[in-house]
């Protein structure tokens, strides 16, 4: 059972919800006394180096990013006066590390992390040694610590972490001693009660979580606090699981009570110093409440096209025909190619559901416990000589090392499986792609469209349901039959994790504290630098390039995962896939503006501008309006985008196609808008239907002074057949924020800074 409570709770002595309208007679409960009594106040305020506890400036105690994000991160601080990493700052080669697209690119993009973190002192980590997550949670997190990364799936409550993952232009900021600044956050305890039942694993949780507050934005950039003695029901390994996928219910971050467990792993980590006992006080105060009755959970899937998606696997065997049904008609909506159709029907017969594929692995499946327990259940079995296989990815090395010595390894190669090194591809459509039409089942975070790698675009489509690892394990066992782990009945008892740090000793570069300014710093052709981005004029006009009305945008769709990765140093080489799986015709459309306001610039207006120029000069107030008091732009309109990645390229991409705003109706997270502020771009929010189409020309006058405003009306101009008022809005900014979008992005904010 999961309850979501509809107003903010009381937690009394860390096992009492009190719902907060039955404590209102209570005189000796105070909610400003109480707030402070949550777990997250207290890490938030530790980090917190300004003076105003409802607006933070937080310092991290580490960053960490991968080979999809760190070569643009350095190049951004380099332009902005970069001269070492004052902060243990690990670089990961875990998205791009088969080196299999692009032909060089790939490893020169390692030796520029290699050279960045002898120069300026970083912590390397090469290929398929760690995915990002799981070497964090093994050298790093700690209780009470925050780590920043640049990954959306930067999560490590678990080990009493606040981590959050953003856009590259944070970590930029904290590299230069600059802080992450947000709104003190709302904080929703998760309180866990009873113990899963055997074959259900975290996923299996994580799904039912995912599927219960993601439509309804329960937990929107809120803080996840688990608390309730149902936390201590499950061993620490079982927990990162749940809570790496967080993420997709579009929370800030994550923070767990802390108990024995948490500092049996820690010291089998040899960081036993890193532990401290993290719980509520006596009496905290909670925004919201989600009751969960671990004993209830039963074996779950997540079908596509959204880890929310989700359904008892007894359910959706049940129900085949109407649930499958509706993931047709979601394709519909989300794929707009009329002559694909996903079929799954087609993968049911002998009144089952069938796969042709399963995967287990990256930071949620290839964890040690999951790993264990699906090779548990196939010793002995075969996967198989059909269409079905099975892949598996140990997280690191030092996991990869413990399987061998338990002889899991062996079980599941003798099996049928195939064994893999330390690798995110199945995550984000870089790895283990299907055939055509084909139906995949992973322990892996996403399952959004073209995440398991088909090319709609090219007439490929194939799909990806999430399950637990136990569950892809059963299914394996029955050649791919959907199966539920808990309707096996079997107990299992997970032997003791015993950690060898040797590869780690032997491979990885320890840099930190040793920045070495004479090193070189070793590009490869596909390298670049960012290109120059105008500073905001006095007024601003767009074009309107996309128009989505879908009711969430992803960054995936915004930026394509994948083989698109391969450009990922070359700024104008990737901005040229932007939107290009949802609407390819942006990317001429936007270029169109580029040379247009080149040709405006250098003295030769096109005729279709000067029109528009024109018709603004028929609005009252604006008959005189100068030209050079104009910058021209495009924009695109959603209705909310930013779901997913945390990857800035979802806003620099459009940046480097001279992008200028996003308009939508609210933004998924607020890391996506981060990006967009951060690259120089306005995040506007409708205070109405759009009143616009695509196409369309939208003036927004004084935009620089509106930035001085409440910012709640700011008159806009429709600039269509005819001349159309409306308005615009933008939630809450930070000075800093206004400054770095007056300056046009964050590159040309730090380099004023410099020069001052």
């Amino acid at each position: 059972m999961i309850q979501l409570y509809d107003s903010g709770v009381y937690l009394l002595n860390g096992n009492r919800i009190v719902p907060e309208k039955e404590a209102q007679s209570d005189p000796a409960l105070s909610k400003d006394t109480a707030k402070k009594g949550t777990i997250s106040y207290g890490i938030l305020q530790a980090h917190n180096t300004g003076n105003d506890p409802e607006h933070l400036k937080i310092r991290f105690d580490a960053i960490t990013s991968h080979d999809l994000t760190y070569v643009g991160i350095i190049q951004t601080a380099r332009a902005s006066g970069l001269d070492r990493f004052p902060l243990p700052y690990v670089l990961t080669c875990c998205h791009n590390s088969l080196c299999a697209v692009g032909g060089t690119i790939n490893s020169d993009d390692h030796e520029f992390g290699l050279s960045a973190c002898r120069k300026y002192g970083g912590i390397f980590v090469p290929p398929h040694i760690g995915v990002i997550h799981q070497y964090m949670r093994e050298t790093m997190a700690g209780c009470g610590k925050m780590i920043l990364g640049s990954d959306s799936h930067t999560r490590y409550g678990a080990l009493g972490t606040m981590a959050v993952g953003e856009g590259g232009g944070e970590l930029v900021k904290q590299i230069l001693e600059q802080t992450w600044d947000a709104a003190y956050p709302e904080v929703i305890a998760v309180y866990l009660d009873g113990k899963p039942n055997p074959g259900v694993g975290p996923q299996d949780i994580a799904i039912a979580i995912v599927t219960a507050v993601f439509k309804n934005g329960y937990v929107k950039n809120k803080v996840m606090e688990f608390v309730g003695p149902g936390v201590s029901s499950i061993p620490t390994d079982y927990r990162n699981g749940i809570d790496v996928m967080t993420t997709e219910t579009t929370c800030l971050s994550s923070i767990w009570r802390t108990d024995e467990d948490t500092e049996q792993f820690l010291k089998i980590h040899g960081r036993g110093e890193d532990f401290r006992k993290l719980e509520p006080a006596d009496t905290a105060y909670y925004d919201g409440c989600i009751y969960i009755d671990l004993s209830t959970i039963h074996s779950m899937i997540a079908l596509p096209f959204h880890p929310s998606n989700g359904y008892e696997i007894r359910e959706l065997n049940a129900n085949l025909d109407d649930i499958l049904h509706q993931v047709e008609e979601e394709k519909k909506r989300l794929i707009h190619n009329p002559d694909l159709h996903l079929n799954l029907w087609e993968k049911v017969h002998d009144g089952a559901l069938w796969a042709d594929q399963g995967t287990i692995g990256g930071c949620a499946g290839g964890t040690y416990s999951n790993i264990m327990e699906a090779a548990y259940l196939l010793d002995g079995k075969s996967t198989g000589n059909g269409e079905f296989s099975l892949g598996v990815y140990p997280s690191s090395q030092a996991v990869m090392t413990e399987l061998l010595r338990q002889r899991a390894i062996e079980k599941l190669v003798l099996s049928g499986a195939t064994v893999r090194t330390a690798f995110c591809g199945p995550c984000f459509g870089a790895g283990d792609t299907p055939m055509h039409k084909g139906f995949a089942i992973r322990h892996t975070t996403r399952n959004f469209p073209n995440r398991e790698g088909s090319k709609p675009g090219n007439g490929q489509l194939a799909s990806v349901a999430l399950m637990d690892a136990r569950s892809v394990a059963a299914t394996a066992a029955n050649g791919g039959r959907i199966t539920a782990a808990d309707e096996i009945g079997y107990t299992y008892h997970c032997p003791e994790f015993h950690y060898d740090p040797s590869a780690y000793e032997h491979r990885v570069y320890q840099g930190f504290g040793k920045a070495d300014p004479n090193a070189q710093l070793v590009c490869g052709p596909n390298i670049k630098d960012w290109p120059e981005m105008p500073e905001m004029n006095e007024n601003m006009l767009v074009r309107v390039c996309a128009y989505i009305t879908d009711p969430v945008t992803t960054t995936d769709e915004l930026i394509p995962s994948g083989e698109t990765g391969s450009f990922r140093s070359n700024p104008m080489g990737l901005a040229e896939f932007t939107l290009s799986r949802r609407v390819p015709e942006y990317v001429g459309k936007a270029k169109a503006v580029m040379a247009d306001e080149k040709a405006r610039k250098e003295g030769s207006c096109p005729e279709q501008v000067q029109k528009v120029l024109d018709q603004i000069r028929t609005i009252p107030g604006f008959e005189d309006l100068m030209d050079e008091t104009v910058d021209l732009s495009s924009t695109i309109y959603a209705v909310k985008p930013g779901d997913g990645s945390a990857r800035e390229q979802a806003a620099s991409c459009q940046r480097v196609l001279l992008g200028g705003a996003n308009i939508a109706k609210e933004y998924a997270t607020k890391r996506y808008r981060s990006n967009l502020i951060n690259w120089g771009m306005v995040p506007f929010v409708t205070n109405e239907e759009p009143d616009f189409a695509d196409d369309d020309y939208i003036f927004v006058p004084g935009i620089r002074k509106a930035l001085e405003t409440d910012m709640r009306s700011i008159p806009a101009y429709v600039i269509g057949s005819a001349v159309k008022q409306f308005t615009l809005r933008i939630e809450p900014l930070t000075d800093e924020e206004k400054e770095i979008l007056r300056s046009g992005s964050l590159i040309n904010y730090n380099r004023k800074r410099t020069v001052k």
